[in-house]
């Protein structure tokens, strides 16, 4: 039988796990540096969360969920995106009882059934914040900042962010109304795909991924336009807070785009996206926006919330492509390599150079040139090698693989050589 891993997945090998270490270790210091604790939320979860939270006309809910009924005849989905279980989790578990805002951030995969292709994938994993319990802008500029941080902890050059204000719900009418009578008469210039989006939400054709769409919405009505009172003073104090924010980060910039939406229902007031500077229509490195009416929508009390979500496999594929050098695991501070019939004695000896905490591998049996290959292949500071008269004598010899490095008899002990390892003798 020939298996293969499903369609839309990816096997993590070592070679890049440098990669994976680097965006996970820039991640929790950047979410340490603003306070932000992590959770973990269940892969799966009821279907619908999603379809209450998400909405029932999103392209997630209607095309790309892993929906399954369970042993039970419980409906499960697989978690196509995080913000929705950290809600309900938030309510669940009465995190509203305590200091608010609860500031959270999250990496893990989800599920989304499309069509792969570059930076996306059936099972993508994300790192993703949130913050639950204050509506104010300073909140907004918060989280803006912290991407900022994140993609240039990231060592990427060049990105850039894009935002806009989708009002709120409750004064949102006149807009969709207007934005729906704009695309209407135009619905011969449309391709099929946003004409059936039309139907469902006009907001959507914002987001089309077609030239000709895009070129219509250039010049469709704009949702700041229709924002006033609170919601314009929110947008307003917001973009001052930004512009105070290029004093600060010199590369710092933004740009306001009235066809950047979000495709999920909950997303109010403000919404951004960081992307490359030659970014495509999957260019998207990082993207959130705030969701006040979440929280109720799923049975809470209402409670203001703002968060992002970003791709892993997009930000090392931008990574890769700008060639950010990333830190290389060291290899084994010992390869333990043996000759004749000393293998036993060597097995015993890496197990005791382990135990005094020196990271060893016993090489494999093959002949001295192969098993010195093997030691340099995995980036290993020296080698042991025992042959049969060093056992009979109780001795080993010990090679640094450093340039210029020497080669040393050493007591057959574990303490013996590992003090020797790491001593200034062998440097």
């Amino acid at each position: 039988m020939n298996f293969k891993r499903p369609r839309g997945t990816a096997d993590i090998l070592p070679e890049d796990q440098p990669y994976w270490s680097h965006v996970y270790a820039a991640a929790r210091k950047i979410a340490a540096q603003f306070g932000y604790q992590r959770i973990d939320t269940p892969s799966f979860e009821d279907t619908k969360l999603f379809q209450r939270g998400v909405g029932d006309a999103t392209d997630i809910v209607q095309k790309e969920m892993y929906s399954f009924e369970d042993h039970g005849g419980d409906s499960i989905t697989l978690r196509p995106e995080g913000t929705a279980s950290v809600c309900r989790a938030y309510i669940e578990n009465g995190l509203h009882n305590g200091p608010q805002p609860v500031r959270m951030f999250y990496m893990a995969p989800m599920f989304r059934y499309e069509r792969p292709q570059a930076g996306r994938v059936r099972q993508h994993h994300q790192f993703g914040v949130e913050t639950i319990g204050d509506g104010s802008p300073e909140v907004d500029a918060e989280i803006i900042e912290l991407g900022w941080k994140y993609i240039s902890e990231l060592g990427i050059k060049g990105f850039k962010l894009r935002l806009n204000n989708l009002g709120d719900p409750e004064g949102r009418a006149d807009y969709i109304s207007d934005l729906d009578r704009y695309f209407t008469e135009r619905i011969d210039q449309l391709p099929k795909i946003d004409q059936d989006r039309l139907q469902r939400a006009p907001l959507r054709v914002l987001d089309s991924k077609v030239k000709e769409t895009q070129t219509l919405a250039d010049d469709a009505p704009k949702s700041v336009d229709y924002i006033g009172g609170e919601t314009r003073d929110h947008w307003d104090a917001l973009l001052a807070l930004l512009d105070n924010l290029k004093s600060v980060y010199t590369e710092f910039s933004y740009s306001v785009d009235h066809r950047l939406v979000r495709g999920l229902d909950y997303y109010n007031r403000t919404v951004f996206e960081y992307e490359p500077a030659d970014a495509g229509s999957q260019g998207t490195l990082l993207a959130g926006g705030r969701y006040d009416p979440l929280i109720g929508i799923l049975g809470g009390q209402e409670t203001p919330g703002i968060g992002f979500g970003s791709g892993i496999e997009r930000m090392i594929l931008e990574m890769k492509k700008q060639e950010v050098r990333v830190e290389q695991p060291e290899g084994p501070e010992i390869v333990v390599v043996a000759l004749g019939d000393t293998g036993s004695v060597a097995a015993g000896l890496a197990a005791g150079l382990r135990a005094a905490d020196v990271s060893t591998v016993l090489a494999p049996k093959r002949s001295i040139k192969a098993q010195m290959r093997y030691a340099n292949n995995l980036g290993a500071a020296n080698v042991v090698i025992l042959g049969d008269r060093e056992v009979k004598q109780g001795v080993a010899q010990v090679k640094s693989l450093a340039e210029g490095g020497g080669q040393s008899e050493v007591s057959l002990n574990a303490e013996s050589i590992s003090s020797f390892v790491r001593s200034d003798e062998n440097q």
